[in-house]
């Protein structure tokens, strides 16, 4: 059974699983039950989608220390790194500008909050002023301790339950400063970093081994989705998803294909390319989570050297958001101003143009956006309470804005080392195998033909020369 599972290709079991959860939601929509006491499927379904998340954000913080601090240490020994890392964050800004514009203009066209047919009643802001202004989030850069974390307490059924997390900006944070000291000490470094890098891949494994569970997280987090919501509340903000949606498709499909093109990039190929990374962000919700892959793509798909994504990979599933930090709190901004009957000027579209490009840290690479969404609506000056009006359709809506965020991730690694004339351009354009991935001598095999036709070539030319100089030669020698 296990060794048939395997042969079907990842990114079949996915789709399959995305059916088959789509199936289930609805069958346990059809068996009753509410939230207070849900029925046998709805609540295997939710077991099953939550403990696929808890195992992803177990493995997250190592993860985020591991990755930043081996980055960091990757640039060391590269002569333009300050350049590389300069035009990182240049794209970064540049992508994401493009994409909140958009955002912008979509809020606009569709104006997704005039009669969106939500109770406002419903709505409340998840301890949106504990995290939506500035302040709070420049006061949570600073680490409370080394390993960034942070207890809560809670009462359930009339008990007290302390419960520990992690602040992933202070763990970022932590591992950018001992990544940095740990170039500067130099050799005597080297072990810590030997440790680093070995570590970084025993966590790597295991976090391998989470992902191949994600069709079946994929079939309990969709279904439990539409047990849960139905399709009456989706509908009631179904301009606002269709908005979003339609941003996200934009981004993928026409902003960075085009940036390809511009840059001898095949845009296609960039899209079959980024593939097994989008869809394992789509269904895992979670950047970080999907690291591996997508920093796989970067170099097998895109010919990008290892030594730069190892730093630009990670570093984009922290800070380079499209999805979560520009398209989605532009456009939720836009239905809470509508929504409340609150009007924008030109300087709160500025801010929230300013808050998408530098603010986009705040995500930090999990799941959801709702900091994102709290810092905009602080900034802007609109309620928090607006948060609350859009949790309903955030699961649906998180699928397609974390794709977008892998997508930028793998994306700007690929332009950068074109720009830079370090990328393996025949690799980029090299076919794809069954699960996605070049196979690992086609892009050798593609320089070695090129190579081959271009000695040809310029053999046939020869000759050709050879030829119109012997009439000449010999009516010299006559």
């Amino acid at each position: 059974m296990l060794s048939a599972l395997r042969r079907i290709p990842f990114a079949v079991q996915v789709l399959a699983a995305l059916v088959v959860g789509v199936a289930l939601g609805v069958v346990a929509r059809q068996l009753g039950g509410t939230a207070e006491d849900p029925n046998w499927l709805a609540l295997t379904l939710d077991t099953i989608g939550s403990t696929f998340v808890t195992l992803l954000r177990t493995i997250v913080p190592p993860l985020i220390l591991l990755a930043v601090v081996s980055s960091i240490a990757n640039l060391r020994n590269t002569s333009n790194a300050a350049r590389l890392a300069g035009q990182t964050l240049l794209w970064f800004a540049i992508t994401a500008l493009i994409a909140v514009a958009i955002g912008i203009g979509l809020g606009l066209l569709f104006q997704p909050g005039v009669n969106s047919g939500v109770d406002a009643g419903a709505a409340q802001a998840p301890d949106a002023e504990s995290h939506g202004s500035w302040l709070a989030f420049l006061e949570s850069l600073v680490p409370v301790n080394f390993l960034g974390l942070t207890a809560g307490t809670s009462e359930e059924a009339g008990a007290l339950t302390t419960t520990l997390d992690f602040n992933a900006l202070q763990l970022i944070v932590i591992a950018i400063a001992v990544g940095v000291a740990a170039v500067r000490v130099g050799s005597a470094a080297e072990p810590f970093l030997a440790f680093t890098r070995s570590a970084l891949s025993v966590v790597l494994k295991v976090l391998w081994w989470v992902i191949r569970l994600a069709p079946l997280g994929t079939a309990g987090l969709l279904g439990n989705a539409v047990y849960s919501y139905g399709w009456t509340t989706v509908g009631a903000l179904g301009r606002f998803a269709l908005a979003v949606y339609v941003g996200l498709v934009l981004v993928v499909f026409v902003v960075y294909p085009v940036l390809a093109r511009l840059h001898g990039l095949s845009p296609l190929k960039y899209l079959t390319g980024v593939w097994p990374a989008a869809q394992l962000g789509f269904v895992s919700r979670s950047s970080m989570g999907t690291m591996p892959v997508t920093e796989r793509v970067a170099e097998t798909n895109f010919g990008v050297p290892r030594h730069y994504a190892s730093f630009a990979v990670p570093f984009g599933a922290t800070t380079k958001m499209d999805g979560c930090a520009a398209i989605y709190p532009a456009i939720a901004a836009i239905f809470v101003s509508q929504f409340y009957g609150v009007p924008l000027n030109l300087t709160d579209y500025l801010l929230i143009v300013f808050v998408s490009v530098i603010g986009s840290a705040a995500t930090a690479g999990t799941t959801g956006a709702t900091v994102m969404l709290t810092l905009t609506l602080s900034t802007v000056g609109l309620p928090l309470e607006g948060v609350g009006l859009l949790l309903a359709v955030d699961p649906i809506l998180d699928m397609g804005r974390t794709a977008t965020n892998v997508a930028g991730q793998a994306f700007v690694p690929a332009l950068v080392a074109k720009r830079e004339r370090i990328m393996d351009v025949a690799r980029f354009h090299a076919p794809r195998g069954l699960g996605g991935f070049v196979e690992p001598d086609s892009g050798a095999e593609l320089r070695d033909d090129a190579e081959q036709a271009a000695a040809e070539a310029a053999e046939s030319e020869a000759r050709t020369d050879a030829e119109q100089d012997a009439p000449a030669r010999s009516g010299t020698a006559g």
